[in-house]
Order: C-alpha cells, then structure tokens, then sequence
C-alpha cells in the first residue's frame, strides 16, 4: 500500500542530495527490493582505503601467513 505523502517526501528530500546520494540510495532501495545493482563500480571501495587500522592490518597477514600454508586432510 502505499503512502503518498511519504513518496512525495522521498522524492523532495532525494532532490536535494548530489547525483552521487542519489545513486547511494538507488542501490540501497535496489538491495531493500532484493534487487541487485548491475555493478559496482570499483571506485566505490575507495572511501574505504585507509579504514582497517595498521596493527588489525599486520594481524590479518600474520593470520594469513600462519594458516594458508596449512592443509587439512581430515576436513575434505
């Protein structure tokens, strides 16, 4: 059922955003409808360059380093 008003406010408040919001929110309604974006671009991951700490960064490849040269037989 829908809401009139509340569309209507969507449509004034997404007017508002830059072209870049809008796209934002186009995948987010997109992955709310279980509907999926037909890309990502990979310019999307770089605001998350910098985010993961140095300290979890040296973590992660210590773990790699432990544990991909492993093999467990019993676990196939």
């Amino acid at each position: 059922m829908e809401n009139s008003t509340t569309i209507q406010e969507i449509v004034t408040q997404l007017k508002m955003l830059s072209l870049e919001q809008q796209r934002q929110v186009l995948n987010f309604m997109l992955e709310l409808s279980d509907e999926q974006p037909k890309q990502y671009p990979g310019k999307n991951l770089l605001q998350l360059v910098g985010t993961i700490s140095k300290e979890d960064l040296e973590i992660m490849k210590q773990t790699i380093k432990d544990g991909c040269d492993q093999i467990d037989e019993s676990e196939w």
